[in-house]
């Protein structure tokens, strides 16, 4: 059982030095689990119509690529018969009007049908930029607290929407511009080769494959700068929002202008790398524009001799010339286009790793719904030698273990850092143990279901964040199908009822960015009401009424005895005058149980850690009092 433990914690120590991926996933190429995962996405996306309007965007765009390589020749018949010698100059002039209008029609349909085809094609972009975004979105929400408590909410939300964002460019720009384009390049040779001379098939594609060559070196060399863009602005969304979230600390302690400086330092970095990245693009555009007129010139020299030798007329001449020029004006946005499928798979590449973060808290195969408890509310919460640490922390929980009975009530007091709060987030399986189990009515806490277990278990933790929405929302939020009646009787368990209607808008009223508007003592009201809303069988309260006055502590903690009749509860608390009554108080330090009994019973112990704290506590009262 040991060996079987250790291996776990070694694989996931493994999974940690690989970033959360599976060593045998990343022998593929970035690029490659990109376009795979591009086409997963599309063939997921839930698009109306999906394979016809696949099929026809892609028809579309062919035949307006074919159409753009034979609008030329029709303009070059209507030149050549117009200097053909064929009499009267009414029927030259009706001939040449009829090649011209053919032309027009031609040349009109070439750039009808890329605007048509992304109209069919739009609605599966949309979707598959949607499934990702609310893939994504809903795998992050679904990792585990140590994932979260080491991203940074601003960074990650930027990387969520570029990734997003990189799917619908992706999409747009492979299937209905670079791949048709070296579409129109392969026509284009065959009909100049074809139908004129194979050395002007050849000019054709030389000038390409320079001009793509010169493009892509120097898009690589160009791809630092976005990078460094990149990461200035993941930098820059972070501190903002850090700022913003927690404006409270930054005003207390004066430092708006320290973290208005670090967010324009920032931005300065930012700025450097775009004035390089524009001065780079200066250059490639310059030198872009050289190889294409030079290739041009080339072409024209190379049909004035044919013409002059009497193998082309004039208005093969022309087709040659226009050929190119079609040919060459996609080619203007290659480097735009390559900068940004680069860029756009690094984009996506940074958003498929947070698709890739295994969770390491999730669902067994086999796991199944918790059943509520058939007597009573209650459920029997076990500690069976449960061990765990944490990432950041030297010492965590050694060797926890103890049995809280369905419907009494279960104290953890101890210091700071003594591993109260992770007993109760392991109870609620927002951890899993490293050794040991958790179980609830005898079912291991890892064989049921999170979805079934938490709704049997609320928290009340210590610092309650609240959504920006109305007070309605936020106690609502344990149940959102619960009427008014519910939500008002919650709010008056938690002695919140008085505050509420003593406001303009009552329960509409909203609390702000994390319930800011709201006193701590208010919102700690309110993370309470939430939890008596959910009506769970066990009870969590973390510190729950820390923030309360004495008055309203004394009258909370009456409420909170009355909602903790038969559920089984486990209560964090410093102040020890706070859980005296309850039915068993475990005493931690340095993560090990170090006593444990009732109050009376530890505070007759001489010499023991309960007594010591009973006994601060109590002269610091008398202190206070006197």
């Amino acid at each position: 059982m040991r060996g079987e433990r250790s291996g776990r914690r070694g694989d996931v120590a493994a999974k940690a030095l690989n970033g959360g991926v599976d060593a045998s996933r990343q022998e593929a190429p970035p690029t490659l689990r990109a376009l795979a995962s591009l086409i997963g996405v599309v063939a997921r996306s839930d698009a109306p119509q999906l394979p016809w309007r696949v099929t026809g965007a892609i028809l579309l765009t062919l035949a307006g690529k074919v159409l753009g390589v034979l609008a030329p020749l029709v303009l070059g018949a209507a030149v050549n018969h117009l200097a053909a010698d064929q009499g009267p100059a009414a029927a030259v002039g009706w001939g040449f009007a009829a090649f011209a209008v053919g032309w027009a029609v031609v040349r009109f349909l070439s750039a009808a049908t890329p605007q048509l085809s992304d109209v069919v094609f739009a609605p599966v972009r949309a979707a598959a930029q949607r499934k990702t975004a609310a893939e994504t979105f809903a795998h992050a929400l679904s990792l585990s607290l140590d994932f979260h408590q080491t991203k940074r909410s601003g960074a990650l939300s930027r990387t969520m929407d570029r990734g997003s964002r990189a799917v619908d460019f992706l999409l747009r720009i492979l299937m209905f511009n670079l791949g048709p384009t070296v579409l129109e390049l392969v026509l284009a040779a065959a009909v100049l080769g074809g139908k004129y001379d194979w050395r002007f098939g050849a000019v054709a594609v030389g000038v390409v494959l320079v001009y793509a060559g010169t493009t892509f070196s120097m898009a690589n060399w160009r791809l630092e700068h976005r990078r460094a863009m990149n990461a200035a602005d993941s930098e820059a969304a972070g501190l903002s929002v850090d700022a913003l979230l927690n404006y409270e600390t930054v005003k207390s302690f004066g430092a708006e202008s320290r973290a208005a400086q670090a967010y324009d330092q920032s931005l300065a970095t930012y700025v450097q790398a775009s004035l390089k990245a524009n001065t780079s693009l200066a250059a490639l555009n310059l030198i872009q524009g050289l190889i294409m007129n030079l290739g041009l010139g080339i072409m024209a020299v190379m049909a004035g001799f044919e013409a002059a030798a009497g193998r082309m007329g004039p208005g093969d001449v022309t087709a040659a010339v226009l050929i190119m020029i079609s040919l060459y004006a996609p080619l203007n946005i290659l480097g735009f286009a390559y900068r940004e499928i680069r860029q756009s798979f690094i984009d996506m590449e940074e958003m498929l790793k947070v698709t890739r973060q295994a969770p390491q808290v999730a669902d067994a195969p086999d796991a199944v719904d918790l059943p509520r408890p058939e007597s009573g509310r209650g459920a029997e919460v076990v500690f069976d030698h449960v061990g765990f640490r944490h990432d950041a922390r030297a010492a965590g929980l050694d060797d926890v273990s103890f049995i809280a009975p369905a419907g009494t009530t279960t104290a953890l007091v101890g210091p700071s850092g003594a591993g109260k709060s992770t007993i109760g987030k392991l109870a609620l399986r927002l951890l899993d143990p490293q050794d040991g189990r958790v179980l609830i009515d005898g079912h291991d806490a890892r064989q049921v279901t999170q979805a079934s277990l938490r709704a049997a278990v609320a928290l009340v933790p210590q610092d309650v964040a609240l959504f920006n929405d109305s007070i309605r929302a936020n106690i609502a939020f344990a149940r959102p199908d619960a009427d008014d009646a519910a939500v008002w009787a919650a709010a008056e368990a938690a002695e919140l009822a008085d505050f509420i209607r003593d406001l303009p808008d009552g329960m509409e009223t909203r609390v702000g960015e994390r319930g800011l508007k709201l006193s701590g003592g208010e919102r700690q009201r309110v993370g309470i009401a939430r939890a008596l809303l959910a009506d769970p069988c066990i009870l969590i309260l973390d510190e729950a009424t820390s923030a309360l006055d004495s008055r309203t502590e004394a009258a909370i903690q009456k409420t909170l005895r009355r909602a903790r009749a038969g559920r089984t509860t486990l209560v964090v608390a410093h102040r020890l005058s706070t859980v005296a009554d309850a039915d068993q108080i475990l005493v931690l330090k340095a993560g090990r149980i170090v006593e444990r009994g009732a109050h009376h019973e530890l505070v007759a112990r001489q010499g023991g850690e309960y007594a010591a704290l009973w006994r601060k506590q109590t002269r610091g009262a008398k202190t206070q009092a006197g």
